[in-house]
């Protein structure tokens, strides 16, 4: 059975390290309160897939023996983490300046972003973030029990990161989104921008303190 394949008293614990890191105000939370601020609940859920997505794709290059390698090479870390910044300062700075961007509530081209363009910010933001493969490589292995199916615990690993944070970016674009109401205003709405603005800008700083290990 696939649930005899799992260290159950490691497995509480690494739970609640995932769930302890994801509630800690990083750069996808950031974007996901941006996006319920701006956008509502419903569409920072899309905000916080993208990060999911690409979350799921550093565990599955963690994962194998290509995360050591990428690690390894600072030319990797600095092209994905100037190029993410770059992007992040690009919305966000739009943003402050009151112009187009898939933050912004007072400009009504941006109220009517497809789910494909929430999706891929937060997966761009999150593949910008090296730091989360640098985790997934230092941490899985402290939970993976050699003598239990190493396939199996990976799945279960994977479930136990995705689950937790998934829950609380939901939760964190729930709360921005109480909030959200006041953008529907004209005269509360460049506020808003300004807010989440602000909220990009830091989650771009966030990524560039990231350095290679």
């Amino acid at each position: 059975m696939l649930s005899a394949a799992i260290n159950w008293d490691t497995y509480w614990l690494y739970l609640l390290t995932e769930a302890a890191l994801s509630l800690s105000p990083g750069p996808a939370v950031m974007l996901v309160i941006a996006y319920g601020l701006t956008q509502g609940a419903r569409r920072s859920l899309l905000a916080a897939l993208g990060v999911l997505t690409a979350n799921a794709l550093y565990f599955a290059v963690s994962a194998s023996a290509l995360g050591a390698v990428l690690i390894a090479s600072k030319p990797f870390f600095v092209t994905v983490k100037w190029l993410g910044a770059f992007y992040l300062v690009y919305i966000g700075v739009s943003a402050l300046l009151g112009r187009a961007s898939p933050i912004t509530a007072s400009n009504t081209a941006s109220r009517d972003l497809s789910a494909r363009s929430i999706f891929v910010s937060g997966f761009t933001l999150q593949l910008a973030n090296p730091k989360t493969l640098i985790f997934f490589v230092a941490i899985l292995p402290q939970f993976v029990d050699p003598s239990l199916p190493v396939g199996a615990q990976m799945v279960w690993l994977a479930i136990g990161s995705i689950v937790p944070e998934l829950v609380i970016l939901g939760g964190y674009g729930y709360l921005a989104s109480r909030a959200a109401q006041l953008a529907q205003n004209p005269r509360y709405a460049r506020i808003t921008d300004r807010i989440a603005g602000a909220l990009v800008l830091c989650a771009a700083a966030l990524v560039l303190t990231v350095a290679p290990s």
